[in-house]
Parts: C-alpha cells; structure tokens; sequence
C-alpha cells in the first residue's frame, strides 16, 4: 500500500482549524498533525492539543515560540517605527512568517509533504503562509480548505462539526473574529463590518483595554529604558523583552490605550475592517519614536521614515524572508546604535504624554537651543547661511522680472 499523506496543519483550536482537521482526513484520506504555534496567545495550549487529537488528528503539538517572537519579530519591527496606514501595529501581520517557519520546521521532522492552513480566501493570511513556505520550502504542498471546500460561513462550519459529532462551545452569531497573540488582539465580524457602525466597545469586545470610562482618574507615570533601540528596563526593573510586553499591555490596558479602528487595505485588493488593541505595542512605539528625536540626526531620521513605510509594507504583504527586508534591517540596525536613554511617559485616560527623555548620546545641545547666547553658536553666522540658502529663490524672482519685460 501506498504511504498516506502527511498534512501538517497550522492549528489554532478555533472553529476554522478544528474544522479542517476532520475535513482533511475526510477529503485526502490522509494522517493530519495539528502544529500550535505559541506566540503569547491567551488560551489553554492544552486543552486545543488535547481536541486535536479528539478531531482525528495523527499528532498535535504545541511549539513555544514566545520569546524568538519578542526578540526577532517584534523587536526589529519596534526599531523600524513601520506603522501601517498609519494605524496598525501589524501585530497579526508580523506573527504569521514566524508560525509558517515553526510550522514547516516540524513538518520536515515529522515527514509531512504538506502543509494547511486555515486563511480564507479573502484574508491577508493566506498569502503570508504561502509565502513563507515559497522562501523556505517551496517543495512543499499547500493546502488551502478554505479555498476548496464548500463551507461559506461560521455556520456552515459549526454544522459540518456537528454532522461529525462534534461539539464546539462557539456561537457564530454572538462571536467576533479574533487573532491574538503577545503584541496584539483583533476583532472582526458582527458590528464591524459595517464602517457605518460605531464599535460596540463593551467587556464582549474589548478584552486587553479598560472602557475610558473605567479608567483611573489620575495619570501613571512609567519610565522605559533603551540599549541600541531595545526596551530593557521599566521603571528601573529589567525585562526580557516578551515579559516588557507583558507588563506594559496590563499598565496599557488599564488607562485605555492602544484601541485602533481601522478599514485597511488588504493585500487581496479589497478594504476591511476591524478593530485592535494594542496597548503594550501602542507604548513602546510612542517611546521608542521619543527617544529617536534625541539621537538621529535629521537626514538619518527622514530617511528612516521611508524606510518605515516600506517595512510596514513588507510586512504586511508577507515579505518577511525577501532579501529587501534583511537589507532594511541593516540600515535600521545601524541608526539604533545610539538610540540608548530614558523615556518617561505619562498615561491617562487613552493619552500618551511626553514627560522627558535623556540619552548619553542626545544632539539636543541646551546651549545651542536657548534663547541665551552661548559661546557655540553666533547670531551673526545666520546671515551668511540665509544668504545662500536663498539664493535659487533670488535666482527665480530675476526670471519672473525678466519674464514681465518681455
């Protein structure tokens, strides 16, 4: 007999994951091993390997993966300031090439010629797993049940598990869309589809940030310090970087920053909405942006603005193993070797507010900057300056004269 395929699955323990397990072994005739991926997602690890194998899952493991998310995902992200439209965080964005990674790594140990993935075919995810697998194992099978099957809906996928005897605790009509994981959690579906209606920001929605309403009434002050672009102590405590996460999206969560309601442009081509919370994230990129006002020098600090975009770009596309990105990450690493000081922040009611900032390597010269004259600056050597600098607008005001004449 001809060996059975061997399907590794990126598995969540969500009503789309749990579906596919069954509907692989039914569709492929086919062993089926579910891979979860923990990056900082708020659930019980266990009892989602636990169903997998109850689904008809050949194995199903759990990969922790939480601190090589922090330390070479996120952090890299953090130093390149890439926000994308100007709004998102990229927090699920940045997750999925580390989940494809971890996921073909197993699937290579366990001998799988195949790899699933729950995206549908509307999604952005979709095209950041097949990605992935194209620069890291492009001899690799990729399954796609969302863009086979003839399920079209959450129902739909509660009554194919229902129709296998399975019972899954999941009320579509009462349930948002969700991706979390250490740096962020989404919402999409029910009320948000439509732009026209306001969030319903109630404890059903938001699950990592306080109602504004319920926030303290009196500012917390934090202090964050950096070493070449990296967060490394809060408040005078050192951090590894994932458990500064951590503590800020509590400290965040609780004064109500870091909500984002935002109609996107996905990668597919169409708009979407939805909302996110990111309250930790929300922190650090505002401190981090601070303390860069300090130490990079204007052209520095321009150009890395571009650079920010294209990253934001990058890895929102699912780019994360192109050769463009390790080349921007040596240009941001580069401008991150004197972001190194301390931000102190203040935090009330949804408001980030500067409240002072030092670093050894600061271009800020009080001396310079104040009103008072000092010995490294002469009024007098502005004149020359302006002189020159004005000099194609003199050259240009002589051809508009020249041009009136005629």
């Amino acid at each position: 007999m001809d060996e059975k395929l061997k399907i590794a699955l990126a598995y969540s323990g969500g009503l789309d994951t749990s579906t596919i397990v069954p509907w692989l072994i039914e569709n492929y005739d086919c062993e089926v091993y579910a891979i979860l991926v923990n990056i900082g997602q708020d659930e019980d690890i266990d009892d989602a390997i636990a169903r997998a194998l109850q689904y008809g899952a050949k194995g199903a493991y759990a990969i922790d993966a939480v601190d090589e998310f922090a330390d070479e995902y996120l952090l890299p992200m953090l130093k390149s300031g890439a926000v994308y439209e100007n709004k998102y965080l990229l927090g699920t964005s940045v997750a999925r090439p580390l989940i494809a990674k971890r996921l073909i790594m197993k699937a290579k140990e366990l001998g799988c010629t195949a790899i699933s993935h729950g995206a549908t075919g509307k999604g952005n995810d979709q095209v950041r797993f097949e990605l992935t697998t194209m620069a890291l194992a492009p001899e690799m099978k990729i399954i796609a049940p969302w863009r086979e099957w003839s399920i079209r809906s959450r129902d739909d996928a509660l009554a194919y598990l229902e129709g296998k005897g399975i019972h899954l605790q999941v009320a579509a009509e009462e349930t948002y869309s969700r991706d979390a994981n250490l740096w962020h959690l989404s919402h999409e579906g029910l009320e948000l589809e439509s732009p026209a209606n306001a969030p319903e920001y109630t404890p059903k929605l938001l699950k990592l940030t306080s109602l504004l309403e319920e926030t303290p009434d009196e500012a917390e002050e934090i202090s964050i310090d950096f070493e070449q672009g990296k967060p490394v102590a809060l408040n005078g405590e050192s951090l590894s970087f994932a458990d500064m996460i951590r503590a800020l999206n509590k400290i965040g969560g609780k004064h109500g920053i870091g909500i984002v309601d935002l109609v996107e442009n996905r990668v597919v081509g169409m708009k979407s909405r939805g909302v996110y919370e990111t309250p930790g994230g929300t922190i650090l990129v505002y401190a981090h942006n601070d303390l860069e006002e300090l130490c990079l020098d204007k052209e520095s600090s321009l150009f890395k603005r571009y650079v920010a975009l294209k990253y934001a770009e990058v890895v929102y596309q699912g780019k994360w193993f192109l050769p463009l990105k390790t080349a921007l990450d040596s240009f941001i690493d580069e401008t991150q070797k004197t972001v190194t000081g301390n931000v102190k922040l203040r935090l009330y009611k949804g408001n980030i507010i500067s409240a002072g900032k030092t670093s050894p390597y600061t271009l800020y010269s009080e001396e310079i900057a104040s009103f008072t004259t000092g010995s490294l600056y002469d009024h007098h050597d502005a004149e020359g300056f302006i002189k020159l600098y004005g000099l194609p607008l003199k050259m240009h005001a002589a051809v508009r004269e020249i041009q009136k004449s005629e």
